[in-house]
């Protein structure tokens, strides 16, 4: 009780230093959107009364901004004053005019910058003004009234982010992650996404420093010896275990100091058998002190994870009444469909959680982790569990649909369906949600001072077939030794048929696991293109194990020229192209491949390695709809508030379906305002505004294209405006398209759209 007290009364006295600091250096975050997110807490709650519930049917287009590429963005514009800062044109961080959409400086071809999001900071002053960004595994920072580079920042402009991970950086085949990470006072604070291979690098929190560039705090998921943790892994894991990194968003209570971080899962995710134990960062809501790196409390929601169930969306902090006090708390949404909360200064969870016992694992070597933690209170906001009923009425001939229900009958008969069955190494399993269902990045919202929470969720069954045992030392030299190839395009078809087809399509056109890479000479040339396969983007894992001669020949094969690096430049007021020199050069890694390579010398460690291929993600659309949903959670009650499908697939609608949501729905995001409205993005290419109170439907507006990302909101001149970047393909069902892909005049033309109300 004493030490609870002495930590409250630190951070009580914090909390009236850091709110004198905030309100001198900060506006107000609900009042302007400076930050990926919209501001420190990443409600993405804006404070503007411009567009309310009886005039929000009046919305119209105000201007748009073409990207004049063929490039999938899911960036979330940041607006400060006049100005809006957009990724368009082959990857150019452009400045445009808030009002206008007018060009007023144009940084060319950033390519490998972080594809979500960028920072903004400014000092007190209002003098330096800098946007701060990760682009091929380093960071650096560009003048945001010129659009030039800071060469004073870092070494020479840039902080290479593979230093500092207590490994060796040649082996490491990526660090940044697709989201921008965030600014706290004069610090930025990074996650990172390490891949998914063994031996993929550790999931290090870092924060640095705006002006510097210096590395001023590191948090250690993985523990060293000595550190809180450690002993919750086998001895010396720290030296070879991966991930455990927060690849999505960090929330800030800028108030107090505090950073929350959901951390993702360790590697390799779904066979631990050299990760023996509970692995305490993993799968983990961790809360930090925001300055010095220092672990305040955690909760771990999945133990020794093996579904790849890492937490990505955004922590969202609320007030709550709760048991007659008010309460500032935290909540966090999970890829498993449960919801947490707890109180956001001690950790207290605000309603029991209990550890119930789950399946074990029969794969050799392997050690599930006895229970899993359950929500009492709080229902989940998704389907858990497959039945023959679940199966759909649309899409699937007769013959079909019977199988697919002989199958899971069969399945759940014999306990290989459901949230926590392992997987094994004899027969085939299903997880629902699955491993990217439920919530993941942008897929939260919530009114703070209501305590209400907005959950966008999908239903993507993760259906797997039983691992394999693989050998390493023959995995990861096999590309390698491939070295003697006449016909550069044949050998390309057959490396791209063994290692992208999967989720890239037969035909390039994606599958909703991967974008389509038709055209995709016009979006990267050589040397980019090797950057992006042998060190991953995003979701994309790294396969730094196929040789660059390969990696060359897929280029070739997909239509990139030989030499295959012409680089055009935009049109605009072009005031600098590419960044800081040699941010862009390609780092190939001394890495194993998917199976890692060997383990460090002394290291008692198991010699086999399972692995899975596809990762179960062939049919997102077998499970009944709705396969994608907005649930509004009151948390001044405990309970769900509405819920409501989002979108309509095309393809369903022409069989007679109503409010299905739509299939792969991932990657939307949601605004929510003080007016009673939440604006939300939908896989059907539409942008709508419902009542947030009931979910009522009030507006809705087709988008030239689809649309991926979170939506951004701001004011000008007194006037509200609402952004949505829409760039995305088209989608519908088993995966067909609205138009031809090859076909440039009937491919529309995406950018960001922006609406507000006629004067």
């Amino acid at each position: 009780m004493f030490l609870r007290f002495m930590l409250l009364s630190v951070i009580c006295f914090s909390l009236l230093i850091s709110c004198e600091v905030y309100q001198e250096s900060n506006p107000d975050q609900h009042r302007t959107w400076r930050d990926y997110g919209g501001g420190p807490d990443q409600s993405k709650f804006v404070k503007l009364e411009d567009i309310n519930k009886s005039n929000v049917n009046k919305l119209e287009v105000a201007w748009f901004y073409p990207t004049k590429d063929d490039n999938v963005y899911q960036f979330n514009p940041v607006i400060v004053d006049t100005v809006i800062y957009v990724l368009a044109k082959d990857n150019s961080l452009i400045a445009l005019d808030a009002r206008t959409g007018e060009e007023i400086w144009i940084h060319a071809h950033l390519r490998g910058i972080a594809r979500r999001g960028i920072n903004y900071w400014e000092s007190e002053d209002g003098q330096d003004k800098r946007l701060l960004f990760q682009m091929n595994d380093y960071l650096q920072a560009i003048d945001a009234e010129t659009g030039e580079s800071i060469t004073s920042f870092g070494n020479g402009g840039l902080v290479d982010l593979k230093q500092g991970l207590d490994r060796d950086p040649n082996t490491i085949s990526r660090v940044q992650s697709g989201t921008p990470g965030k600014i706290f006072e004069n610090l930025i604070i990074l996650g990172s996404a390490t891949g998914e291979n063994y031996l993929s690098s550790p999931g290090h929190l870092r924060a640095f420093d705006v002006r510097t560039g210096e590395n001023v705090w590191t948090f250690r998921t993985i523990p060293h010896p000595g550190e809180y943790g450690y002993d919750t892994w086998p001895e010396e894991a720290y030296k070879y275990v991966g991930g455990a990194n927060t690849w999505g968003e960090i929330s800030v209570d800028a108030e107090r100091g505090i950073a929350y971080f959901p951390v993702g899962s360790p590697t390799y995710d779904y066979y631990g058998a050299d990760r023996i134990g509970s692995n305490l960062f993993g799968n983990t809501l961790l809360a930090l002190d925001a300055r010095t790196g220092e672990r305040l409390w955690h909760f771990q929601m999945i133990h020794h994870d093996l579904w790849d169930y890492d937490p990505a969306a955004a922590p969202q902090l609320i007030t709550v009444n709760h048991n007659g006090e008010k309460i500032d708390a935290v909540t966090i949404a999970g890829k498993h469909g449960f919801m947490f909360a707890f109180d956001r200064v001690t950790g207290e969870p605000l309603w029991p959680i209990e550890e119930r016992a789950v399946p074990q694992s029969h794969v050799p070597g392997e050690e599930a982790w006895p229970t899993q933690p359950y929500p009492t209170t709080l229902p989940p906001f998704e389907r858990q569990d497959i039945s023959p009923d679940d199966i759909t009425p649309f899409f699937l001939s007769d013959e079909e649909r019977t199988e697919w229900k002989d199958k899971v009958a069969q399945l759940k008969e014999n306990d290989r369906t459901g949230l926590f069955v392992p997987l094994s190494d004899k027969y085939e399993t299903i997880a629902v949600p699955g491993a990217v269902g439920g919530a993941s990045w942008g897929n939260t919202a919530s009114n703070p001072e209501k305590g209400l929470v907005y959950v966008i969720s999908i239903n993507w069954p993760s259906i797997y077939p039983p691992l394999e045992k693989r050998s390493f030392s023959n995995d990861a030299s096999q590309s390698q030794n491939q070295q003697s190839w006449v016909n550069p395009i044949a050998q390309g078809q057959n490396v791209y048929r063994q290692y992208c087809q999967a989720c890239h399509g037969e035909d390039h056109r994606g599958t909703g696991i991967g974008t389509s890479l038709i055209g995709i000479e016009a979006r990267l040339n050589r040397e980019a293109f090797q950057q992006v396969v042998g060190s991953g983007r995003g979701e994309m894992p790294s396969f730094s194990y196929i040789s660059q001669q390969d990696i060359s020949s897929i280029y070739r094969y997909l239509g990139g020229s030989q030499d295959g690096n012409i680089v055009t430049v935009p049109d605009g007021p072009v005031v600098a192209t590419g960044g800081i020199e040699g941010s862009q050069t390609y780092r190939p890694t001394e890495g194993g491949g998917l199976l890692g390579s060997d383990y460090p010398e002394g290291v008692d460690a198991p010699d086999t390695r399972y692995y899975l291929d596809g990762w179960g993600l062939g049919h997102a659309y077998i499970m009944s709809p709705p396969w994608s949903s907005i649930t509004a959670y009151d948390l001044n009650e405990g309970g769900i508030k509405w819920q409501r499908p989002l979108g309509e697939d095309k393809m369903a609608a022409l069989e007679g379906g109503k409010d299905t949501g739509v299939p792969r729905s991932q990657r939307n995001g949601m605004i929510v305002t003080s007016t009673g409205l939440l604006f939300s993005t939908a896989k059907d290419g539409k942008v709508r505004a419902f009542d947030a109170d009931n979910g009522e439907e009030l507006w809705s507006a087709q988008l030239p294209t689809g649309t991926e990302g979170i939506p951004a909101m701001y004011e000008v001149d007194g006037k509200n405006y609402l952004v949505v970047t829409s760039t995305t393909p088209l989608r519908w069902g088993t995966g067909e398209q609205d138009y031809d892909e090859a076909s440039i005049e009937e491919k529309p033309q995406g950018g960001y759209v922006v609406f507000s109300l006629p004067e």
